[in-house]
């Protein structure tokens, strides 16, 4: 099995042609898409969930709002944000 930099590496030498490049584009939407479904199927509204923005490289944390098909809303000290689920990690909360 390749690794990921052996991986990058090939794709960056041109070395894979077109069929295989959209081969493997649809086998990650198809794993993104797996993975998106497993986080929706374990939150519920009102939990805590954290992710990390992507403009800023911040760590954001807030209250899911919405489950949606492709986006969870979240409810941050900022307002509200349309996050793919993806994205998301539940935050276990500590009991006092």
């Amino acid at each position: 099995m390749l690794t990921i930099q052996q991986v990058n590496s090939a794709i960056m030498m041109q070395s894979w042609t077109n069929d295989e490049l959209n081969s493997m584009i649809d086998a990650v939407k198809f794993t993104r898409s797996s993975l998106s479904k497993q986080v929706k199927y374990q939150l519920r509204v009102g939990d805590r969930v954290q992710y990390r923005s992507a403009k800023f490289g911040t760590v954001t944390q807030g209250t899911v709002m919405k489950i949606a098909q492709k986006y969870v809303t979240v409810a941050t000290g900022q307002g509200l944000w349309k996050v793919p689920a993806n994205m998301l990690t539940k935050v276990e909360t500590e009991l006092a």
